[in-house]
């Protein structure tokens, strides 16, 4: 399963799962453009707000009728809206820092709590010692170098970052996985999407080596690597080319 799996970065991993021959169920925002990309992609998919509980209890309970327990989970369904906790000597509107929160973070373990049952069971009816679980959650290294107008966005990777140590150590003993991949600088439909001023400081920063922005697939083949290596757990990668964001460009 795939949150955020109708463009970006979750389509990309999305693909790349399909293609080493996985069945992927694909969850976004949207019945009609979550289905149109399932389809033309060879993906199944269901709309889903992932910040809404009882539809992602009701949503992974589905799924598994249909086609099993889940195996893996990657998390990139988020949001970046940017803004000043101040905005020219007022307070900002709190329900916009309040919405990232509940999109990136409580978004990503509303997931987390629903898949992690189904691993449970998978686990049990597989052979002794075998991995009953992969987790990916998406970060950011806004959580390590969070710009000015950042604030909320940090912290909601920062919060995925914190929380997946402690989630391995509790998980790892049904022999689930958890790990966290932090992009840099990444071309994707919500970066692009960002206003004009915020989307030229971000594109403005490049890393050292390669001095471009990172891809979708470059996202989808740090996925493929934690998938394929057990001993990457409880860990945040960041994948960023060398990039250390400034405070503010």
């Amino acid at each position: 399963m795939v949150t955020g799996g109708a463009s970006g970065l979750g389509l990309a991993t999305a693909r790349m799962m399909r293609a080493a021959g996985a069945t992927v169920v694909i969850l976004d925002i949207g019945a009609e453009r979550t289905a149109e990309a399932a389809a033309s992609n060879g993906l199944h998919g269901l709309a889903l707000d992932v910040s809404d509980d009882a539809a992602a209890e009701a949503c992974f309970a589905e799924i598994e009728a249909q086609h099993g327990p889940v195996s893996i989970l990657v998390c990139c369904a988020g949001i970046a809206t940017p803004g000043s906790v101040v905005r020219r000597g007022e307070p900002m509107d709190l329900a916009e820092f309040q919405r990232v929160l509940d999109v990136n973070l409580m978004g990503s373990l509303n997931c987390i709590r629903c898949a992690v049952p189904q691993m449970i069971r998978r686990g049990r009816a597989g052979p002794e010692g075998a991995e009953a679980g992969t987790i990916v959650l998406t970060a950011s290294i806004a959580a390590f170098d969070g710009q000015v107008g950042q604030a909320a966005y940090a912290a909601s990777k920062g919060g995925i970052a914190g929380m997946v140590l402690p989630l391995a150590r509790e998980l790892g003993e049904h022999a689930i996985r958890i790990a966290a991949i932090a992009p840099g600088v990444f071309r994707t439909p919500m970066t692009e999407g960002l206003p004009e001023k915020s989307r030229d400081v971000v594109f403005a920063a490049v890393p050292p080596f390669p001095k471009r922005a990172g891809t979708p697939e470059d996202f989808a083949d740090a996925v493929g690597f934690i998938i394929g290596n057990p001993m990457i757990n409880g860990e945040t990668i960041r994948l960023d080319g060398g990039l250390r964001m400034p405070a503010r460009l």
